[in-house]
């Protein structure tokens, strides 16, 4: 696998090697071993999958401690926008997002670590997503960020007047309300 940084140096974008051949395509999603080489020694407790039509927005989630999560996440079919949010205040990169098209052709991932609100929105007719959690999910733990913060200011690259929203990611706080994270504060 090959593992790049992104402009936020924690979130890194993971290419999986594919094999191709006359009857398909084969390569490995994941490796323990290998993940804790290349990019962190965490153990991933908990897999989520979701499907969603063209224009729904999920996130901008996360939790807080001691329920804090990394993620690992992919596109399995279609195509999103995947974003990670640093909202560790003290943080060089407070505030910054990064994003990146994760699709079922190009087959890549992105490790979000715990510190940063994670959210996608689909590009395609419809989409498969699925992560890797290294924590449990703990509703009393929830936290989220306002989607169309304009202190973060996203692109989600989808009109607003198409984004389809759940009545929760509608009404969350903005950066400067949101529960956050101390980046001084060890995470793992």
């Amino acid at each position: 696998m090959n593992v790049t940084k992104t402009s936020i140096p924690e979130v890194l974008i993971i290419e999986p090697r594919v094999f191709y051949d006359p009857r398909g395509y084969f390569f490995e999603s994941f490796s323990q071993a290998k993940f804790e080489e290349s990019v962190i020694n965490t153990r991933f407790v908990q897999d989520n999958e979701s499907k969603s039509d063209y224009g729904v927005l999920r996130g901008l989630h996360y939790q807080i401690p001691p329920f804090s999560q990394s993620k690992l996440v992919k596109v399995v079919s279609g195509r999103v926008l995947d974003v990670a949010v640093d909202i560790r205040v003290g943080s060089p990169t407070f505030g910054k997002y990064v994003s990146a098209e994760l699709t079922s052709d190009n087959k890549l991932m992105m490790f979000i670590p715990r510190g940063f609100a994670h959210g996608f929105i689909v590009l395609s007719d419809e989409c498969i997503f699925q992560y890797k959690c290294d924590n449990y999910y703990s509703p009393a733990h929830e936290g989220a960020l306002s989607w169309s913060d304009p202190t973060v200011n996203i692109d989600w690259r989808v009109p607003e007047e198409d984004i389809l929203l759940s009545d929760k990611d509608k009404n969350q706080p903005l950066l400067k309300d949101a529960k956050l994270f101390d980046y001084n504060t060890k995470l793992y």
